[in-house]
């Protein structure tokens, strides 16, 4: 019986030691494959900030070159205008160009949330707002806003941000990039 436990206890250890060496062998493939993607990661941030240093990246960074945009057409606009002297209404078509044909079937998908906030954007500006350069391009910021706003993406307002008094400190809000990388007018008629 004594030869028996000894032989048993002989098996159990070096069973014991088996498992040990298949454990640590477990472990080190582990750290190996995490130190690799470790250092993979740093390359590539370290390339992606080589390539972007000084220079700010398009609204369509992750589209490939060549790649054409797709566009989403929107029924004409007929609105009255905010003007109080006289009735003035504008009729304008806007198209917008997305860089993901997903991202349009989207836009579709809220089209009739995204048509009302832009009739409310234009029923309140007045006919020398639309009339002036300056006015179509904020107008066309305001639209690329409120596009993606029922969709539950909220970005900045340029405009208040630039007229905010210097004394106001605004706390940087982590920067949104819209899936709508611009606004454009295929018609724009005011009477």
């Amino acid at each position: 019986m004594a030869t028996a436990a000894a032989g048993n206890d002989a098996a159990v250890k070096g069973g014991g030691k088996k498992k040990l060496i298949i454990i640590v062998a477990i472990v080190l493939v582990v750290v190996m494959v995490g130190v690799g993607a470790l250092l993979m990661m740093k390359k590539k941030s370290h390339a992606e900030d080589e390539e972007g240093a000084g220079e700010e990246k398009p609204a369509a960074a992750h589209v490939k070159p060549g790649t054409p945009p797709t566009f989403v057409p929107l029924d004409p606009f007929t609105v009255n205008l905010a003007d109080k002297e006289v009735d003035r209404f504008a009729q304008v078509g806007i198209t917008l160009e997305v860089a993901d044909p997903k991202v349009a079937d989207q836009l579709k998908a809220y089209m009739p949330a995204i048509r009302n906030n832009v009739l409310l954007v234009l029923s309140h500006k007045t006919s020398a707002e639309l009339l002036s350069p300056e006015g179509k391009e904020k107008l066309a910021r305001e639209i690329r806003r409120e596009a993606v706003r029922p969709m539950g993406i909220e970005l900045d307002d340029e405009d208040e941000e630039d007229d905010a008094a210097p004394k106001k400190k605004k706390r940087k809000k982590r920067q949104v990039e819209s899936p709508v990388t611009q606004v454009l007018f295929s018609t724009f008629i005011v009477q």
